[in-house]
């Protein structure tokens, strides 16, 4: 509101998100970069991308940790090829789209999947031996190994190309600079109590072509719920 922008009293938890995404009276929404270029890249503003200073990554750019059980045998990325990939979702850039990417560089096939809803139940899917590996963006990884002692279960075997982070949206052709300020300017004055787990530095503006001259990955056909 101090930035000129007609904003509601409080936050919707409720919305689903997908959805929501597409609605004419969005606000400021949060969008995984895989759904913001098949979906929604020619029907909403796209304001920054969240930069999180991930160490070798340019800014607003994230990558994804392909992690292991630490007892697995087998070393290399190579190693897994036929084997059981724990995912998210077919939607997710950092749990499909950026490892489906190395994975064809690698000459790596899954043998099945594994769909899992979030990464957290991934990496837990992993050390539990419901599946051999799994693609984690490094934002909650580093979560995963400060709160979840299930990072002890696990190795990092692999990293992903860089991609844009999760982004920050607005529904309609609108100016988004004031929508930019507005964040950074929130940033800047985040309660020290929440800066560990946010971990944000700022949002940072990405051309669209960043985005959409990605490759769209195959959505594997038999990512069941488990």
């Amino acid at each position: 509101r101090n930035h000129g922008i007609a904003a509601p009293d409080a936050l919707d938890h409720d919305a689903p998100v997908f959805e929501t995404w597409g609605r004419s009276d969005l606000v400021l929404g949060q969008i995984c970069n895989l759904p913001y270029r098949t979906h929604f890249h020619d029907h909403v503003t796209l304001i920054a991308a969240a930069d999180f200073g991930l160490p070798g990554a340019a800014p607003g750019h994230y990558y994804s940790h392909i992690i292991a059980r630490a007892d697995d045998a087998r070393e290399t990325l190579a190693d897994f090829d036929g084997a059981q990939f724990a995912l998210n979702g077919t939607d997710s850039q950092s749990g499909w789209g950026a490892a489906w990417m190395l994975l064809e560089q690698n000459n790596v096939t899954p043998g099945s999947y594994l769909g899992t809803g979030t990464h957290v139940n991934s990496a837990h899917a992993v050390a539990e031996g419901r599946a051999d590996f799994a693609s984690i963006d490094a934002q909650t990884w580093a979560l995963i190994e400060q709160f979840d002692p299930v990072a002890r279960r696990l190795r990092i075997i692999a990293r992903t190309p860089e991609s844009p982070g999760i982004s920050f949206i607005t529904a309609g052709n609108v100016d988004p600079a004031p929508y930019r300020e507005a964040l950074n300017d929130a940033f800047a004055t985040c309660p020290e109590i929440a800066q560990p787990p946010l971990r944000m530095r700022g949002a940072v503006p990405l051309p669209t072509a960043a985005y959409t001259g990605l490759p769209i990955p195959p959505r594997p056909i038999d990512a069941s719920q488990g």
